[in-house]
């Protein structure tokens, strides 16, 4: 690094504030966070914190110009905002990739013209729209196309007779056929600007009530689905002409069948034992590519899990004594609120 970097960075969540960490650690890289909550976590660890209105085209103008490299770690945010920044200084990911990953038909086309599987889906566009598909595909699941996450803007339908005529088919939505799958996993790679990739070995995730609840290494799976999971993600980011890291999730189905998901366009919540279980975490990985730093070979330490905490199970978890293998991590967040992830607890396994 010929000169120090001033890396921008939008929003301020738990994530966010782990790239700062990362920042910190590599060195030389200083962190200004543009955000519109003011009592976002970063603004403990980051250089500068700039809180505001993300509408006002000034305080962009003036974020702009103190950063060298723009990065973020939140899926609902506005391209528009990304687009804006990107014409003055560099954004990874880039913008373009981050309009697929928002739009959930945009992503399952982007993945079966790879030829990559995915289970059956339609869109939705009318109620007509709705039962044409649960009588087609019986037992399904409709999505909101943009927005959703932790089981929110999700309906579950077996026939007709469940809908719920309140809907709002004023939205978008993407009817998928149910996978009735034995596992979830996903995979997070990093890929650099010389084309290098960098790849994390499958976690196998459990959700509770549409929320991640615990992710482990290793997955319990097969050496063919392990190959495959890595395989569909290194040709993601190649095909996407990735900078950064990313995070593909995938359903794995009682006949051993791997099916993609979808994809996270930014480090996750999933490979947070990264930070413990690898040389080099995802966060670190992810903050060396986009501000155009060397490739470094990666190398797991230990098998290890990540326990969600959510809502007020955090106070336990604050008073608690931990062991030498576990690392707590509070987000410091100030707003408890049931099913709120709230912090982490990672433990390492030989």
């Amino acid at each position: 690094m010929s000169k120090d970097i001033t890396l921008g960075i939008l929003y301020s969540g738990q994530l966010e504030t782990q790239l700062i960490k990362s920042a910190k650690k590599i060195g030389r890289i200083k962190t200004t966070v543009l955000t519109d909550d003011k009592n976002g976590p970063a603004k403990h660890f980051c250089d500068k914190f700039i809180c505001g209105n993300l509408s006002d085209k000034e305080l962009i103008k003036d974020f702009i110009e103190q950063i060298d490299i723009c990065t973020y770690a939140f899926e609902n945010l506005s391209c528009e905002i990304l687009e804006t920044i990107s014409e003055k200084k560099e954004v990874h990911p880039s913008p373009d990739t981050l309009k697929i990953a928002q739009n959930r038909i945009l992503e399952k086309k982007f993945a079966n013209k790879l030829g990559i599987n995915t289970t059956d889906w339609k869109p939705v566009n009318s109620l007509m729209d709705l039962k044409e598909g649960i009588k087609l595909y019986g037992n399904c699941i409709m999505k909101s196309v943009s927005g959703g996450y932790d089981g929110k803007q999700q309906f579950r339908f077996k026939s007709i007779d469940e809908i719920d005529f309140k809907i709002d088919f004023s939205k978008e939505y993407i009817l998928e056929k149910f996978l009735n799958f034995k596992k979830e996993i996903s995979v997070a790679a990093t890929r650099y600007k010389n084309g290098k990739i960098s790849i994390y070995e499958p976690t196998e995730n459990t959700h509770e009530n549409g929320i991640l609840r615990r992710s482990k290494i290793p997955a319990n799976i097969s050496k063919k689905i392990f190959n495959q999971a890595q395989e569909i993600t290194v040709k993601f980011a190649e095909k996407l002409k990735y900078l950064g890291t990313l995070n593909l999730e995938f359903m794995i189905d009682e006949k051993d069948n791997l099916f993609f998901n979808e994809y996270a366009n930014r480090c996750h919540n999933g490979f947070w034992h990264s930070v413990n279980s690898y040389e080099i975490c995802q966060f670190t990985n992810h903050v060396r590519a986009v501000c155009g730093l060397d490739y470094i070979e990666n190398k797991k330490i230990s098998n290890a899990e990540m326990l969600n905490i959510l809502g007020d199970e955090i106070l336990k978890f604050r008073k608690k004594k931990h062991k030498q293998n576990e690392f707590f991590f509070d987000y410091l967040k100030k707003d408890i609120r049931p099913g709120r992830k709230m912090g982490h607890i990672t433990t390492l396994k030989n």
